[in-house]
């Protein structure tokens, strides 16, 4: 679909998207979502400029050429009226929320849920048309923050998801303008990588999160599976295996936390030598490209897991969450751990059988992208729609 060019920069505000992030899901969001709207404005006959409204900016990293970091959402400043972050949402022509993909919930708090819809509030105030890009969407389990939420998604332009799970929310709850399409991380680019012809890569994406029992260590996450004893077994068990060599990948990394993947791989490449260390990337991009090298993955993280997936690549993911079950679900891709169900013994049995049977995998990869594609070619016609009609209400 191509509209005739109308010579036009469209102002467009990426709320909650942030490059070159420490948690590189953040990163690969942020970045699939411009290139989707770039082709969108290309088919409109526009010109895009983003202006990037996220947090955890990192200042240093170098970003592309049409995109501006604003100033960050802090709730306190929002309250207090802050201006420049007003100011820059009031400059756009339209607002696209992706919510970090997953943080439009109150399972992180209700602070965190207020910040989240402060800043969706503001976009409305303003009179901006609010596009909620596919994110997961809820649980709300506090009554308030289910009404706000409710209240405020039936005041968007668009509500989109990226997953069956919160589509079905969605539907209970009365959201008309409501549509299902898939995780726009799918459209990260990746420059694939040859494999090696005399061994085969197995690499684990390791996860802070999980191997620290969640952000408190009290396993607030729920979890059956005791994830750190499963990696150690995991890269025993593979270490065993002839011609078998372990790649450690970190995809969040930077806050020293409990969160920070980093630490741990250190960790564990001190406990086992033998194991390759992943350099520590800046982008989605990098992590994509280098997950494209591997024979087989198994991730903790679930944009790791969309990063090997879409570089065609057997993958294992432990679920911690319903976004992980919704997308893969959504994907009829079947071969992934419960965390919140499976524990050790059924999860690295699981695994070992998926590595054995890789190449059937594969076939269930390649059929899940066929999904995946059509899915973002739906969401790219959603889009072009969507500039269409911002580009022909802007006002100069």
């Amino acid at each position: 679909m191509t509209v005739k060019a109308r010579n036009k920069t469209l102002e467009i505000g990426l709320l909650w998207h942030t490059f070159s992030h420490g948690n590189l899901g953040v990163d690969a969001l942020a970045r699939g979502h411009a290139n989707l709207l770039r082709r969108a404005a290309q088919k409109v006959g526009v010109d895009a400029h983003f202006t990037s409204l996220g947090a955890g900016q990192n200042h240093r990293a170098e970003l592309p050429s049409d995109v501006t970091n604003g100033p960050e959402p802090q709730l306190k400043q929002l309250m207090k009226g802050n201006f420049g972050f007003l100011d820059a949402v009031r400059s756009c022509d339209v607002i696209f929320d992706i919510g970090e993909g997953d943080s439009f919930t109150d399972i992180y708090g209700v602070r965190r849920f207020a910040r989240l819809a402060g800043t969706k509030l503001a976009a409305l105030a303003l009179a901006k048309p609010l596009i909620l890009a596919p994110q997961t969407i809820g649980p709300f389990n506090n009554l308030v923050c289910r009404r706000t939420a409710i209240m405020v998604m039936r005041r968007a332009t668009g509500v989109f998801t990226r997953d069956d799970l919160s589509s079905a929310f969605l539907s209970e709850s009365g959201i008309a303008n409501a549509a299902e399409f898939i995780d726009v991380a799918f459209a990260v680019p990746v420059v694939k990588q040859a494999k090696a012809a005399d061994r085969l890569r197995v690499c684990l994406n390791v996860s802070g999160l999980l191997y620290n029992q969640g952000y408190t260590g009290k396993n607030e996450l729920g979890m059956a599976l005791d994830y750190a004893s499963l990696t150690h077994s995991l890269i025993e068990g593979m270490s065993k295996r002839s011609g078998v060599e372990i790649h450690l990948l970190a995809h969040v990394s930077g806050s020293g936390g409990a969160d920070d993947d980093a630490p741990v791989m250190h960790e564990l490449k001190r406990r086992y030598p033998s194991a390759v260390t992943a350099p520590l990337f800046e982008t989605a991009e990098q992590a994509k490209s280098y997950l494209s090298g591997m024979d087989f993955v198994v991730a903790g993280r679930m944009h790791a897991c969309i990063g090997a997936f879409s570089a065609g690549v057997p993958v294992v993911p432990i679920a911690y969450s319903r976004k992980f079950n919704g997308l893969f679900n959504t994907l009829r891709y079947t071969h992934y751990i419960d965390g919140k169900v499976d524990n050790e013994d059924v999860a690295l049995g699981k695994i070992m059988a998926a590595f054995d049977a890789r190449d059937a995998l594969a076939l269930d990869v390649e059929r899940g992208l066929t999904i995946a594609d059509a899915r973002l070619a739906r969401y790219e016609d959603q889009l072009i729609q969507i500039l269409t009609d911002a580009s022909g209400t802007k006002s100069r």
